[in-house]
């Protein structure tokens, strides 16, 4: 079972990004980025510590598991 976390969109989308744009950020393929966003796919630790020092935001922000964006 995958997990859905709206958030990834969300902060992408505040930066004004594309899929494309945030996949060469972690040296991935969009296609892949997009399950990450839509829940099709596990998203890796190393890739979830990556966007949240990217976005400069905690990992529990990404997770859902804080509401504080603050790390």
């Amino acid at each position: 079972m995958y997990m859905y976390f709206p958030r990834l969109r969300d902060l992408r989308e505040d930066m004004d990004m594309n899929q494309t744009q945030i996949a060469e950020v972690l040296g991935i393929k969009q296609t892949v980025y997009s399950r990450y966003e839509r829940g099709f796919q596990t998203l890796p630790t190393e890739h979830l510590i990556k966007l949240a020092d990217f976005y400069n935001v905690s990992t529990d922000y990404i997770l859902g598991r804080s509401n504080s964006k603050k790390i």
